[in-house]
């Protein structure tokens, strides 16, 4: 018995470290894509580049992680289905539920390792990108901003720029939103940023465009100025904060809970907080409930493509994170006991993987 739960158990922890690197490297590659933009086309330096991918592991190891036990699961039960190794042991007298003890042991080592992860380790490193960033926004404001896109950062200004190039920029539009007067629009065909690290301070030089100015004998009304440089001064008081607070995602359940007392002791509503908490904990031990039901249809499906097997795991997924995302929102109305609501798709794969283990075991 213990030859074969040994040897069940090396065969899914290849299995496990295969589909760990399947999963993780695909979902890298759309992050690789906008990494390799910050060094190519924004000239964001190598090392900052390198902290953000190595921070960006954790929080694609904290998906790929019950992923990958899922799909192995699958691929390795499928195969002593279809290759009738399950109905050897079976006729040997093995219990399948004295096989799925020391997977279910693993499988609980690795939700409490996925707990460390998210509770611990992704908050860290989160908040560090979080951090990473802003300091290349100060340093390298062309690298914060988008192309194609309203930038909202600056107060009391909304940007467009239709091209971003390092800091070279192409086809600018700065609307100045003014309270009870017009707003003020400034056009130039090209740009670039300078940074004022002493002023706190981003200084953005405009060539070739137009801009609305005050008319001095009636500062409610514009005229059109023709330029061929222009200056104009953003306060990163206003775009980039000086202390970056923690969001609910960045914060431990220790701090989470210390912030649930602050805040309730003002009355203030902290049911975002409290649904972060069961997040965390749904999420971590998603691993363990993957694996109930994942030697359960390993069996039962009895066949032995990886191919298929892949795209069954791709299948549960889906549905575990939309029942997980409709959990969340649900939470977020405030709808009371949001803990129910949260580890509804855990509770419900248990109850699934349990139904189809009995008949297996038939």
């Amino acid at each position: 018995m213990k030859i074969i739960q040994r040897y069940i158990l090396k065969e899914l922890t290849f299995t496990f470290f295969i589909s760990s690197g399947v999963f993780t490297f695909v979902l890298l590659i759309g992050n690789l894509v906008q990494l390799a933009d910050l060094i190519v086309n924004k000239g964001v330096s190598v090392f900052s580049v390198g902290i953000l991918f190595i921070n960006l592991l954790p929080f694609l190891l904290s998906y790929t992680i019950p992923m990958a036990t899922l799909a192995s699961l699958l691929i390795v039960f499928g195969r002593l289905s279809s290759e009738n190794e399950i109905i050897a042991m079976k006729s040997g007298g093995i219990a399948m539920h004295r096989l799925a003890i020391p997977i279910l042991t693993a499988g609980l080592v690795i939700s409490l390792f996925s707990f460390f992860l998210n509770d611990r380790v992704l908050p860290r490193t989160h908040f560090s990108s979080r951090k990473i960033l802003k300091n290349i926004g100060i340093r390298n404001p062309a690298s914060y901003l988008e192309s194609g896109t309203f930038i909202k950062t600056f107060k009391d200004y909304i940007i467009f720029i239709y091209e971003v190039k390092r800091n070279k920029l192409k086809n600018i539009r700065i609307y100045q939103l003014q309270e009870n007067k017009p707003t003020r629009t400034i056009i130039a065909n090209s740009g670039e940023f300078m940074t004022l690290p002493e002023q706190n301070a981003i200084k953005l030089k405009l060539q070739d465009g137009t801009s609305d100015e005050p008319d001095p004998k009636d500062p409610g009304h514009f005229y059109k100025l023709n330029f061929k440089t222009y200056f104009l001064t953003l306060n990163l008081d206003n775009g980039f904060a000086q202390n970056i607070e923690k969001k609910p995602k960045e914060m431990t359940i220790a701090e989470l809970k210390t912030e649930i007392k602050r805040l309730g002791r003002n009355s203030i509503d902290t049911i975002p907080l409290v649904t972060e908490i069961h997040r965390k904990v749904a999420l971590s031990f998603s691993s363990f409930a993957f694996i109930l039901i994942g030697i359960s249809l390993g069996i039962f499906t009895r066949r032995g493509e990886r191919s298929v097997q892949f795209a069954i795991a791709l299948l549960i997924i889906v549905i575990y994170y939309l029942l997980l995302a409709g959990g969340i929102a649900i939470s977020l109305k405030g709808i009371p006991h949001p803990a129910l609501w949260l580890h509804i798709p855990n509770i419900l794969l248990i109850i699934l993987g349990i139904k189809i283990f009995r008949i297996t075991e038939v």
